[in-house]
């Protein structure tokens, strides 16, 4: 990622706590823009210690063989933000988490890069505009089931690659939160967006589990710390990175957007929701499930907390 996205401000937050708060005793290097590695080597490199380490997008598990974190790139299971960071933050989270250790991973925090929407050089408006279009994925088997639910052509490509892919006509459209599509210029050399935050883009930041069990327990209490505030920076500045990116892919004048309507958004839905149970196996019926149970926990509150109190009524003499 570019270094003006929320994670990559984030980076350099967690760098400035982590040199403050342990008085120099550890340097922080960060490497944006796939500068080290490419997509498809960046995990063997932290499993191999040549870097400590990463925060791959969760569609990265899925290829290393750790599928349950694909549960985060099913359409439409996040309604809203409390959901996901219930989530995240909650026995769902720790219980992913603790599946990577069997791969010499430790997972630390949840970086948030927002709702996804959908671009392409054609109007896609309904789901029948997505037939026949080459749409860049991550190397995600849940997202090729999406694109294919509706229609299109789903190509694997790598991030730094995506630009020049649709620029050529290699591809014809992708899907990305709105900080990722204007800091990597694909409004440039895409037409028509659709505001439709029917899918979901986040981080895991994760650490060599070797190097953090080695680490001195005082200097790994201080980079818990610096890893804390860092993902509260992270977090508060993902939807304001996001609205600001809309604004100026507006401003910019090259994309037409179109924001998807309530009723567009459930014939999506119903198109997309057969993608759940195609991998409820996958992913885990139980945490799928679980998400579920969350999603309406927090409707439940939500509408509680929106609802007019009533009075008590007074007895007349």
């Amino acid at each position: 990622m570019a270094p003006a996205t929320p994670k990559g401000k984030a980076a350099d937050k967690f760098k400035e706590l982590a040199e403050r708060y342990t008085n120099g005793a550890v340097r922080v290097e960060v490497y944006p823009n796939s500068q080290l590695y490419k997509d498809r080597e960046e995990m063997e490199a932290l499993q191999l210690g040549a870097v400590q380490m990463l925060a791959p997008s969760l569609s990265k598990f899925g290829p290393m063989g750790v599928r349950d974190f694909e549960v985060f790139d099913l359409p439409y299971i996040f309604p809203n933000k409390a959901t996901l960071y219930r989530v995240m933050d909650g026995d769902i989270g720790a219980r992913l988490f603790a599946k990577l250790e069997a791969k010499g991973i430790k997972g630390l925090a949840f970086w948030d890069n927002g709702f996804k929407q959908m671009s392409a050089n054609r109007p896609l408006k309904s789901v029948e505009d997505f037939k026949g279009l080459k749409m860049r994925i991550q190397s995600s088997k849940v997202l090729d089931a999406q694109m294919r639910a509706l229609g299109a052509n789903p190509q694997v490509m790598a991030f730094s690659e995506v630009y020049t892919g649709l620029q050529q006509g290699v591809v014809d459209g992708t899907e990305n939160p709105m900080s990722n599509l204007y800091t990597q210029k694909m409004h440039e050399v895409q037409k028509h967006l659709t505001l439709s935050d029917h899918g979901y883009l986040g981080y895991a930041v994760i650490v060599n589990k070797a190097f953090w069990d080695g680490l001195k327990p005082d200097i790994r209490a201080q980079l818990e710390k610096a890893m804390k505030e860092a993902t509260a920076y992270e977090r508060k500045i993902a939807q304001e990175e996001n609205d600001d990116a809309l604004a100026k892919v507006k401003a910019a004048g090259t994309t037409e957007i179109y924001i998807l309507p309530n009723e567009g958004r459930r014939v999506w839905q119903k198109a997309l929701l057969p993608v759940h149970e195609q991998f409820a196996d996958v992913v885990g019926k139980d945490t799928i499930q679980a998400i579920y149970r969350t999603a309406a926990a927090v409707e439940k509150e939500e509408k509680a907390a929106a609802a007019p109190v009533k009075k008590p009524a007074t007895k007349k003499n």
